[in-house]
């Protein structure tokens, strides 16, 4: 079994950063989306909880993912158009930004709340700024606008995904399938 990415493949473990992030980007947009029109109350807070946490365990799989990305080859792009390797690489880039900018604006959106962030009860992060309610306004815009640009371009990934295993008939897709 192939762990490390080749010029050719992805290994075992970038498919699996790539299939949990996507699990978990996913699982908490939808959160946040269902979660936000919630009225006040228990449940609402319970969800707001486990949005917090798993936010922080996406920020930790960010790191690992882009460290891995760094220190590891990149499959090649040099059999697509030039036009489709820079979307394809923008795309990435915009992937990196929203897995880091997400989760610190929601950390800073919760700090200037006054409000803690727990990491499942192991341990809760140290508050970085002073709580200002013109700051919570923004950061919940920010945070708000930064989910339908991550959602966007998802939407974009698969479409490309979908348009290379079904039109172009190419290996694109299943290099992110199978090591």
């Amino acid at each position: 079994m192939l762990y490390k990415n080749t010029e050719h493949r992805f290994g075992l473990i970038a498919i699996l950063l790539h299939w949990s992030m996507a699990l978990l980007l996913i699982g908490l947009l939808c959160l946040g989306l269902y979660m936000a029109e919630l009225p006040i109350g228990i449940q609402k807070l319970k969800f707001y909880g486990w949005h917090k946490e798993f936010g922080v365990l996406a920020l930790m799989l960010a790191t690992v993912r882009i460290t891995w990305r760094i220190t590891n080859t990149t499959p090649s792009l040099s059999n697509l158009p030039r036009w489709e390797q820079l979307a394809a690489r923008s795309a990435h880039y915009a992937f990196y930004f929203f897995m880091f900018a997400q989760p610190i604006t929601g950390l800073l959106l919760s700090w200037s709340a006054n409000l803690p962030v727990s990491f499942f009860n192991l341990f809760t992060l140290p508050v970085l700024i002073t709580p200002d309610e013109t700051k919570r306004i923004l950061f919940t815009e920010i945070h708000e606008w930064l989910a339908y640009g991550l959602i966007a371009t998802i939407c974009l990934h698969v479409g490309a995904a979908l348009k290379h295993f079904l039109i172009d008939r190419d290996d694109i897709l299943q290099r992110m399938l199978k090591p």
